[in-house]
């Protein structure tokens, strides 16, 4: 943090070359210009802050402190002073799609000048969509049902997500719920580093790059922001913020924030209700100290869409939305044989009693409530010395439902005789078969902090630090009732269940999960030749106690796990001069085994519960290297990545047959990965009024082992076997990826259109299915009118979302081994398993009235 604040001093005297530049139309600052050097007329204290002198010292040893925000900037056009609004500057490279950085290693971010012109209601992963490497999908318009990424072929439970400086990724399975994070109008800068994490992230599941974002600051005067949208499939959504500028004769300001959205579901019944709120407070004082609290309030109300194979998107595409009752299971048929089943790809409109009512849309909702806190602050205890606290704390409590047709006179129990139990609803046995209401309910507490110390003496910078974590988190499935109108009792699963003869609930998983995190970690950055060489050294020593509680009858009851990890990291930039630099960087990363792992669950057998523990899995590693050149002016910004990756136990669900010929799933260690690419930006200033900006990723990644598969062969007898995926290209991992966008911005008017393409992606490690290459095409437009009363910045802007309306498979939800029959290493013909598949939002109209106040 402390040397970052230097980098806008430095920053700003570059960018004060740009005014002398005839193409740039708008004259410039930088778009990260920190509020520390606050004019003296603006201080309600009497003693003034100092200026920040440190030297301009890149560095990956660490980035949880949040930036400071933007100073409320004004724009000369044509001759007149015009106030932009809502952070956006006019001038970011690449309209806000880049921003010069000297790090010694790959970094790309989005700024407000291109976040504030999006669709407000777009969550973080997309509005990072055309950054290199960065392959997003989503399901809806708003992005409320979530979405997912890819970077450089690893998914997003392989990154790391952090917020004001904690990690978000839930500690369980790492997944990530970007539709719950945070409020765009409140974001400022999303930084993806697509290579590696840095020292002081607080991860234990970054093997494949972090994604930092930072909030605003609230602003030093009383005032705030509005706005109002409404577009396609009735999505309305409004957004107020309040600034309370300087509280009386201090230092302190804050702002609270409040939105909530609503849409209808693009095909098939349902809809997403978000409630979301915000606050953030700010102290800084002295030279250099600061105290913020940050707090993100979220409750989502939504149903889901669901995943589907390939053989159901080629019969019914986006789906049979069946308008008249009676007709539930249009088209559905069983898998027979080598074929998976082909079902309707979207869920029933209206209820029956059948096993076709396990699929009633109503059943499928997935409501959750959710707190994050953190309080990142920095303290200057000397002119050499600086304190870094970010204390956190998440809660979480919420379900994905389902449905489950089940015969309660048989329902399954473990050690029951005959694996038969009588289950009652509300005290009344029942001997029929029943819709039944089956979540998977998740409640989570999470408190945590990262605690660092720098000291910095001449051309050397020291960092010592310590992340410490405690998380409990308990997950449950229990069954419940529902209405006669096939909707359930109770939306979060957590009464009305089903209780068994012996007075135990039923359940499909019953899990408590302690995770102990303690991370130490230390590094050195020197800075020689008047800063033109700077050499990076660290090391982070991850220690993970795991202890798991599995209630279920006939488990494994307690599983302890432990994990240690040493993960070293270098890097070297050289300045060759002001406008050109290269770098070379090599990390350690790793993603812990997924919490489930640790359990049986599921259904029970003769051959015992339909999901596998795998407790003893190691750690996936990553080994990333990079090599890499910048250019940078007062014009262009520009940059091009060589990276390298090596895996060691890569993690993946594989679902196999037992021998009972059931189907189970398990986890296991896939062996290696290695990986090879070119990732490449460049973006402009202002070029009469116009920043375009171009993205280019090149990627090639392969399986390094053949893996282990399990199943039928002809004869319908149960086989295991080795598959040859060595030597095939990774799942998820599109060999080449283009993103470009154009800002035109003169002031009252601005437009742009980006576009990504994406090009096929294999969806087994056989490559023997996948999904193929898309282009997306988004267009924005809008007016800002002159000031209006007590409105300073009032804007109108359209943004038309995939306006080719392409349909198509945007995100590979389950990869398997193979999707079809194939001939092992040993001569067993052994049948595949359908991968799952996500259906891409299509186009889409959102119009959006806002101004700041």
């Amino acid at each position: 943090m402390f040397f970052k604040r230097h980098t806008s001093v430095l920053a700003c005297l570059i960018c004060s070359t740009v005014l002398s530049s005839p193409l740039v139309a708008m004259a410039d600052t930088t778009s990260d210009k920190k509020t520390s050097g606050v004019a003296a007329k603006h201080r309600p204290m009497k003693e003034k802050q100092k200026e920040k002198t440190a030297s301009n010292v890149p560095s990956m040893l660490g980035a949880t402190s949040p930036t400071d925000a933007v100073e409320d900037e004004k724009v000369e056009v044509h001759g007149h002073t015009h106030d932009l609004g809502d952070g956006d500057t006019g001038r970011a490279f690449g309209g806000g799609l880049m921003t010069p950085t000297d790090a010694p290693k790959s970094v790309s971010a989005v700024t407000r000048d291109y976040i504030a012109k999006q669709n407000p209601a777009l969550n973080p992963m997309q509005l990072i969509a055309l950054l290199p490497g960065a392959n997003v999908s989503d399901t809806d318009p708003l992005g409320m049902t979530g979405g997912n990424m890819s970077v450089r072929g690893l998914t997003d439970s392989q990154m790391g997500f952090t917020l004001e400086g904690f990690p978000i990724n839930d500690i369980g399975n790492f997944a990530i719920y970007p539709q719950e994070i945070v409020d765009a109008e409140n974001l400022k800068t999303v930084r993806l580093a697509q290579g590696s994490a840095d020292l002081d992230s607080p991860h234990i599941s970054a093997s494949g790059g972090v994604v930092d974002m930072y909030m605003i600051d609230p602003k030093k005067k009383m005032g705030g922001h509005v706005d109002m949208t409404y577009g396609s499939y009735n999505a309305t959504r409004g957004f107020a913020r309040f600034d309370t500028g300087y509280i009386g004769n201090t230092n302190m300001r804050a702002y609270f924030s409040y939105s909530q959205g609503r849409q209808d579901h693009w095909r098939g019944p349902g809809y997403e209700n978000k409630k979301h709120g915000e606050m953030k407070i700010v102290n800084d004082w002295g030279d250099g100290n600061r105290v913020s609290l940050a707090v993100v309030g979220n409750n989502l109300q939504n149903n889901a869409y669901p995943s589907i194979n390939m053989a159901s998107w080629e019969k019914f595409g986006i789906g049979v939305d069946n308008q008249t009752n009676g007709a539930n299971a249009v088209g559905t048929t069983s898998a027979s044989g080598d074929k998976p089943a082909v079902s309707n790809t979207v869920y029933n409109r209206y209820y029956s009693n059948t096993s076709a009512g396990s699929n009633y849309y109503k059943l499928r909702s997935n409501p959750f409530t959710n707190i994050y806190a953190s309080m990142p602050s920095t303290f200057k205890l000397t002119d050499h010395l600086i304190l870094t606290e970010t204390p956190y704390f998440w809660y979480g409590y919420g379900n994905g439902g389902g449905g489950y047709y089940q015969d309660l006179s048989k329902m399954s129990y473990a050690g029951a005789p005959n694996n038969q139990m009588q289950g009652y609803l509300n005290g009344v046995p029942n001997s029929g078969s029943n819709v039944l209401y089956n979540p998977s309910l998740t409640q989570t507490y999470r408190p945590g902090a990262t605690t660092k110390l720098t000291w910095t003496a001449g051309p050397n910078r020291l960092m010592v630090g310590y992340w410490f974590e405690y998380s409990k988190q308990r997950q449950t499935a229990p069954y419940s009732a529902i209405s006669p109108d096939g909707s359930p009792m109770n939306t979060w699963g957590d009464s009305d269940n089903v209780v068994l003869q012996n007075g135990e609930t039923a359940q499909y998983r019953n899990t408590l999960t302690q995770t102990q995190v303690h991370t130490p970690f230390i590094g050195d950055s020197l800075s020689l030749l008047h800063n033109t060489l700077t050499i990076d050294a660290g090391l982070k020593y991850s220690i993970v106690k795991r202890d798991g509680t599995n209630y279920l009858p006939l488990a494994t009851r307690y599983v302890s796990t432990n994990y240690y990890q040493a993960l070293p990291t270098a890097a070297v930039r050289y300045k060759i001069d002001k406008h050109n630099q290269v770098f070379v960087s090599v990390s350690t990363n790793y993603r812990m085994p997924q919490n489930y792992s640790l359990y049986d669950s599921g259904s029970y057998s003769k051959a015992g519960y339909s999901t596998k523990a795998s407790p003893g899995q190691q750690p996936e590693i990553s080994i990333s290297e990079e090599a890499g050149w910048r250019y940078q002016d007062d014009l262009i910004s520009s940059s091009i990545t060589y990276f390298h990756y090596n895996f060691t136990n890569r993690l993946f669900t594989q679902t196999s047959v037992n021998e009972a010929g059931q189907y189970w799933t398990t986890n296991i260690n896939g062996g290696g990965e290695h990986s090879d690419g070119v990732d490449a930006e460049i973006g402009t200033r202002p070029i009469y009024h116009l920043r375009p900006y171009v993205s280019f990723e090149y990627l090639h990644a392969v399986t390094d082992s053949n893996l282990p598969v399990s199943g039928r062969n002809l004869a319908g007898a149960t086989v295991s076997d080795y598959v040859r995926t060595k030597g095939k290209i990774a799942p998820q991992a599109p060999g080449y990826q283009v993103g470009f966008g154009i800002d035109y911005d003169d002031g009252p008017r601005f437009f742009g259109f980006d576009l990504k393409y994406v090009a096929k992606q294999y969806s087994t490690f056989m490559n023997d299915e996948h999904i193929p290459d898309y282009v997306r095409m988004n267009i924005h437009m809008g007016y800002r009118l002159p000031k209006m009363g007590i409105f300073k910045s009032p804007t109108i802007r359209l943004n038309l979302q995939n306006i080719s309306n392409q349909r198509y498979l945007g995100w590979i939800n389950s990869p398997q081994v193979m999707a079809h029959r194939n001939t092992g290493i040993f001569g067993q013909s052994v049948g595949g398993n359908a991968p799952t598949y996500r259906i891409a939002s299509p186009f889409a109209a959102i119009a959006t009235m806002s101004s700041d106040f």
